[in-house]
């Protein structure tokens, strides 16, 4: 128990670390906590996230904070960026709006160009 504690603190202070900071109204850091909150999803692949769980309501408050097209394309950087963290799982971080009934503008893949995101 104690160990997995370890291991979650230390996956989140990677995620940090890793997140790039560049100039907008949002910061990957913000990004990156609220997708953290998905985490047990991301990494084991259950529980499946639902509409008003603690990963969900991450989820919706990133469609929150993503309310321009900037802030879509910044969120969109951020999150390829986890994507890269997340390597083995990346299907998990892109099943996270289906699940939790969220639309965010754009699709959560590898190969989503951020920039024409509108």
């Amino acid at each position: 128990m104690g160990s997995r504690k370890l291991m979650n603190g230390v996956t989140i202070m990677a995620l940090l670390s890793t997140a790039t900071l560049v100039s907008s109204t949002i910061e990957c850091s913000a990004v990156t906590a609220l997708v953290s909150t998905c985490y047990t999803f991301i990494t084991y692949g259950s529980p499946d996230p639902f509409p008003g769980s603690p990963c969900c309501n991450a989820m919706a408050n990133l469609k929150v904070i993503a309310d321009t097209i900037e802030n879509r394309r910044f969120a969109c950087r951020c999150l390829l960026g986890l994507i890269s963290t997340y390597n083995p799982n990346v299907y998990a971080i892109a099943t996270l709006p289906d699940f939790c009934q969220v639309s965010l503008g754009f699709n959560i893949d590898p190969n989503t160009d951020c920039n024409l995101i509108l």
